[in-house]
């Protein structure tokens, strides 16, 4: 028997349920909803956009830092439980308990693939599951790849990069039956894995040649995927068996505002040399070749003219 819906979510999250609002003088009130400042007028309808006046007095601006410290907050658990994933780190329970009365935190972990860990870290693959709640007196529940209601008590619980997932496929038709989704991309990133030819190669050069018109549109592109950019490359930094290995994709150190190419992909250790294929952890090839491919996706591409004059 699988679990029902999640309970609704409280204000400043995006949940429907009515939310509180706080006089702000003539019968008007202002609120937080969805993350964001409204007003009701004295009606009680709510207004397409807040009144300038009332945009402008002290309790707005009041509102208005909430509201800015309750997006960094979402960030912050989104970038948090990311790192989790990405590191395939063991989470302790106790941990997962005290952040899900939570809204942001609950929506980040809600659906993710779990697996139970022992107090070593070592986990039990076969009672992977779905995230589903969590009680105070069963354990986190999850349904598992049957569509089983499941509870977990163990120490701790790991959250695992899709390409390290047994079953992956069953766990997404699960997942797409039961209509749940997930706020951190896990059952359905992308992965890549390195083939026999890569292996004792030092680059990948799949997205080699990707043209952009000014480097300032490479860096701008990068930074919107979240990946600084040094020394002409973009990084992303992988921990994985707790080795840090950094994935970097050329992009071009000309003027800012020179058209560039992009170039190879490598991956470097504490040495700053090149690794060999080989020698690169799954986890860390597969997150490369994602930011390599989301950025030369980005590229400038000339649209072909069809039916034109020879």
């Amino acid at each position: 028997m699988t679990m029902g819906a999640p309970p609704a979510k409280q204000p400043g999250g995006s949940g429907t349920e009515e939310m509180p609002w706080i006089d702000v003088g003539k019968n008007y009130a202002l609120g937080i909803k969805a993350g964001k400042l409204v007003c009701r007028n004295p009606a009680g309808n709510k207004l397409a956009s807040v009144p300038k006046e009332l945009k402008e007095s002290e309790l707005a601006d009041q509102l208005q830092a909430l509201c800015d410290w309750l997006a960094d907050h979402r960030t912050e658990c989104l970038r948090r439980v990311e790192l989790w994933m990405l590191r395939s780190l063991p989470v302790p329970c106790d941990v997962v308990r005290a952040v899900w009365p939570d809204p942001d935190w609950s929506d980040m972990l809600r659906n993710l693939v779990v697996t139970p860990a022992d107090a070593q870290g070592r986990g039990d693959a076969t009672r992977t599951g779905l995230l589903r709640d969590i009680d105070a007196k069963k354990g986190i529940g999850v349904v598992d790849r049957d569509g089983e209601t499941q509870w977990i008590a163990d120490a701790q619980l790991l959250i695992p990069h899709p390409i390290l997932i047994d079953g992956l496929v069953e766990l997404r038709e699960i997942a797409a039956d039961l209509g749940f989704s997930q706020a951190i991309e896990q059952l359905f990133r992308p992965t890549f894995a390195a083939t026999k030819e890569q292996a004792d190669l030092s680059r990948v050069m799949d997205f080699n040649g990707g043209r952009f018109e000014q480097l300032n549109f490479a860096s701008s592109t990068c930074r919107q995927l979240g990946y600084p950019v040094r020394g002409g490359y973009a990084c992303s930094k992988i921990w994985e068996d707790a080795t840090p290995l950094e994935a970097r994709y050329w992009i071009g150190d000309d003027s800012p505002e020179s058209e560039t190419y992009t170039g190879e992909l490598i991956f470097v250790g504490g040495d700053q040399k090149p690794l060999r294929i080989a020698e690169v952890g799954r986890v860390t090839f597969s997150e490369g070749v994602r930011m390599a491919s989301r950025i030369y996706a980005k590229r400038k591409v000339e649209k072909e003219v069809v039916g034109g004059d020879a």
